[in-house]
């Protein structure tokens, strides 16, 4: 049987040392070799490219996991996301660091939504009229 070759972009290419590296320290290797990320990769049939492993183990060695994983998070969290921007829920719980309570601002609420019926009356007729 003959193996079909899949696509694979650089990018994810590139991650699969990182997660090799990462499987390693989760094992209990503080800090992983490239010996043991050609390990992992081998073990599930991927070629090693020395090079980029070899990148990985110099970004990584001597840090803790945990601490990039946290501050990969932080960066990630300040990132935009595409969509344009921040949509705006009604009905639900004020973002952690809006200003005011819920209280008051379900009472302005409430008062933008009495203005928005009353202007249909200064059109002089209504929607479903």
């Amino acid at each position: 049987m003959k193996k079909r070759a899949r696509f694979v972009s650089k990018r994810l290419k590139a991650m699969r040392y990182v997660a090799a590296y990462l499987l390693a320290s989760i094992g209990g290797n503080k800090n992983p070799s490239e010996s043991d990320i050609t390990k992992i990769l081998s073990s599930v049939g991927i070629e090693v490219d020395k090079e980029r492993a070899k990148k990985v183990i110099s970004e990584l060695t001597g840090k803790d996991v945990n601490e990039v994983i946290a501050a990969g998070k932080t960066k990630l969290a300040s990132m935009p996301a595409g969509g344009g921007g921040a949509a705006v829920s009604s009905g639900g719980a004020p973002a952690a660091g809006a200003g005011g309570s819920p209280a008051k601002e379900d009472k302005k609420e409430a008062k933008k939504e009495e203005s928005d019926e009353g202007s249909d009356d200064d059109m002089g007729f209504g929607l479903f009229d």
